[in-house]
């Protein structure tokens, strides 16, 4: 393995610094599970410096994003797996993924504003994901990632004709699921 300058060094940390935060939050969302998402995320920087360390800065953050994007869906191929398989050997279909409040609140404000506030987080994310996972991806990039259309195409591997379908798709089912809470997404 060759060895990168100081420089990319220190801008491959700042990049994966300022990116982990966004990237666990979309992984914990499609995951429902803090340490699936970690991991997630984990491996999918350490795949960005393995494979595209020497590309430009600028194209880094779509690269992760498709890695990311491409960890979850192999997560939601093994996990369907993994229920088809416990359903035939146990008879039961139980989730053992639940969201967890704490990841939710802000322990900075007051218990009735927090426990508001979990509410309706707990309904946006029931929401989202009521959604495929395909259309649950398409939002997140573009409306929380501020992803373009282009960008999202290219961190999903679809083209941008399927990224407004599943987009649209998504933002006209969550209005109708969450009414006058959907302007908080």
């Amino acid at each position: 393995m060759d060895t990168l300058s100081p420089t990319r060094r220190r801008q491959l940390d700042d990049f994966l610094a300022a990116h982990e935060v966004h990237a666990y939050g979309m992984a914990f969302m499609l995951t429902q599970n803090r340490d699936d998402a970690l991991e997630l995320v984990q491996d999918s920087m350490l795949r960005l410096v393995q494979k595209y360390r020497h590309k430009p800065p600028d194209e880094w953050r779509v690269l992760l994003y498709r890695i990311l994007q491409n960890c979850i869906r192999d997560f939601h191929r093994r996990q369907s797996l993994r229920k088809l398989v416990y359903f035939f050997s146990h008879d039961d279909t139980g989730d053992d993924h639940q969201c967890d409040q704490q990841d939710l609140s802000n322990s900075s404000q007051t218990p009735p504003v927090a426990v508001q506030q979990i509410g309706v987080l707990e309904k946006i994310n029931k929401a989202l994901t009521s959604l495929p996972l395909r259309q649950q991806q398409t939002f997140l990039l573009r409306a929380w990632q501020e992803f373009s259309t282009r960008e999202t195409a290219f961190a999903l591997s679809i083209s941008e004709g399927s990224v407004k379908t599943h987009y649209n798709r998504a933002r006209q089912r969550l209005q109708q699921i969450l009414g006058d809470e959907y302007e908080a997404v």
